[in-house]
């Protein structure tokens, strides 16, 4: 990036958020912003599918496909925002596009994540049908771990260039409250989802794992820095990593929630043209 290029204002600005974005080929840019808009189609479709999708279950597990609804609305509103962001951020000049001085705000990620990752445990813990006794105390304590998660990763992301240190703290502390939600899903779940049908027990393996995989992308991405993963191909895997991984993680992860409100569902006597059939649905 030739520093030059930018204005003096425009840098100003960009000094007080402490991140000047890198000059990338054409190729780069547009992969990145067509990987944003395949996003943001997705989460609106997916939000269309789960609000019609309600009527293919049984009404107690319909807030389960509202609280799915809700979480990619949300994801698609700040991918929306994102891809403007990117957009904004960048100018063609000659053969590549660099950075105009307008600052790329990657805390919409992190006001998305605030908000759906919470939601998201929600979600399986609703769809499980614990008992109320059980499903209290499991929404908070996973709902609260998952926001400390969250609020404790950002100021090490907007931390200054180089200063692994902080980075690294931040990193640490946002840490325990994951693996806290991995002993929790793994272990303290275990024996509720042997309780379920065998079909949708399937699905609730591959929805852990599924959360395993793509939440595991971003701790991996966000320690790339520590071993000088940086510039252009850096910020094009992790911009792109991370849109893949939330496609997955809210959209892919809302199917397997309907899929298992389906099976337990119809397990239950629920027949798929609304009609009850057994007295406990």
């Amino acid at each position: 990036m030739v520093l030059a290029e930018v204005p003096s204002a425009a840098m100003g600005a960009v000094a007080a958020v402490g991140k000047v974005m890198p000059s990338l080929h054409p190729n780069q840019y547009s992969l990145v912003f067509n990987a944003f808009s395949f996003s943001v189609a997705t989460m609106f479709a997916a939000f269309v599918f789960f609000v019609i999708a309600q009527s293919r279950i049984a009404p107690k597990y319909r807030i389960s496909m509202m609280v799915s609804a809700l979480v990619v609305g949300i994801a698609g509103y700040h991918y929306f925002r994102i891809m403007g962001s990117w957009e904004g951020a960048y100018v063609a000049q000659g053969t590549m596009y660099v950075f105009s001085g307008k600052p790329f705000n990657d805390a919409y990620r992190y006001v998305d994540w605030l908000l759906t990752v919470p939601l998201l445990l929600v979600e399986l813990v609703l769809v499980m049908s614990l008992p109320k006794s059980k499903s209290g105390s499991m929404l908070t304590k996973l709902s609260l771990a998952a926001a400390l998660m969250i609020a404790t990763g950002y100021p090490g992301e907007v931390a200054a260039a180089g200063d692994i240190a902080t980075r690294a703290m931040w990193g640490a502390i946002s840490t325990v409250p994951f693996v806290y939600i991995l002993y929790v899903l793994f272990k303290e779940l275990g024996d509720t989802i042997a309780a379920h049908p065998p079909e949708a027990q399937v699905l609730f393996r591959n929805m852990r794992l599924l959360l395993l995989a793509t939440w595991g992308f971003y701790p991996i991405a966000y320690m790339a820095p520590f071993v000088g993963f940086t510039g252009a191909g850096a910020e094009v895997a992790v911009q792109v990593g991370y849109t893949i991984c939330d496609v997955l993680a809210k959209a892919g992860y809302g199917v397997l929630i309907y899929n298992i409100a389906r099976i337990k569902s119809e397990n239950e006597g629920w027949s798929l043209d609304g009609t009850a059939k057994a007295s406990h649905t």
